[in-house]
């Protein structure tokens, strides 16, 4: 239980609900900054100003899985108000607070080390990316059907990268009949491929195993679907892109060329809100009890 415990969540999406809930039910103390459109009332949560807070009582800071902007901005869908963090923020907390966001940037790292806070970036941990890379999965389907117009099965796909979210798509899409290639660099992950009755693609040999595909999904935080490869492809293929932005896509060229590329990262909290909020409320909890 984390009766005693003062938690303040700051701004987020639908996924936030289920930490809230989830929480709630562990009888922590709840601070909401940045839901004052939140209609739902939780037990033991109570909505909350950036400047009004206690902070020298705070043990924990959750954001959002964006973390903050380069300016300290926290994503909200539940306020019109614009929610800052900052270190001054940071530097009232009692040293043994812990800050929790799904990724990082600039800005979240200079407060963090200003501060002398830990943090901890939930979306690269193992459990949660591996559960996350089923509404993930899931995702890339429902986009695949969306904008195709041929069955997914016997579809030639592609799928960049064997890491943790492109090992559960390549498995799903083989799974319901596509004829599924995986590129990747390490000689390890080529083997992988194979093990698992896939046809592997050296990341080099990409531009010469276009020509029949039709879906791509790319995993890889580089650009890999470059001019070069989409030059080749056919103009119905294509692109789901679900690495962090800005992808590993030469959007500007796939639309010269009329192929439909899209950016989505963040899939489980559009596709599967809830689902992508109980991940991330099981692991917090468990966190916050060993704190």
């Amino acid at each position: 239980m984390l009766e005693g415990k003062h938690i303040v969540i700051i701004g987020g999406d639908a996924r936030q609900l289920e930490i809230i809930r989830k929480l709630s039910q562990v009888h922590a103390r709840i601070s909401l900054v940045g839901f004052e459109q939140l209609d739902d009332g939780f037990i033991g949560a109570s909505k909350a100003v950036m400047d009004e807070l206690d902070w020298k009582k705070v043990d924990a800071l959750i954001l959002p899985v964006s973390g903050t902007d380069h300016e300290g901005a926290v994503e909200t869908i539940f306020s019109n108000e614009k929610v800052i963090l900052s270190a001054k923020h940071l530097n009232q907390t009692p040293k043994h607070c812990v800050v929790y966001s799904g990724i990082s940037t600039d800005y979240l790292n200079d407060i963090i080390k200003k501060s002398n806070r830990k943090l901890i970036k939930l979306m690269e941990r193992d459990d949660v990316a591996i559960y996350n890379s089923i509404p993930t999965a899931e995702g890339a389907i429902m986009i695949a059907i969306q904008h195709t117009d041929i069955t997914l099965h016997n579809a030639n796909v592609v799928v960049l990268g064997l890491g943790r979210t492109g090992m559960t798509i390549a498995r799903t899409f083989s799974a319901i009949g596509a004829k599924v290639k995986v590129a990747a660099k390490e000689t390890e992950l080529l083997a992988r491929v194979t093990e698992m009755g896939l046809t592997p693609i050296p990341i080099s040999e990409l531009e010469n195993q276009c020509s029949d595909v039709d879906i791509f999904v790319n995993t890889i935080p580089a650009l890999v679907l470059t001019e070069k490869v989409i030059a080749k492809m056919p103009t119905h293929s294509l692109i789901i892109d679900l690495a962090s932005k800005p992808g590993g896509t030469d959007f500007d060229y796939a639309e010269k060329r009329g192929i439909r590329a899209q950016l989505v990262p963040g899939l489980p909290g559009i596709v599967a809100p809830k689902t992508a909020g109980k991940i991330l409320a099981n692991v917090l909890t468990e966190l916050l009890l060993e704190q």
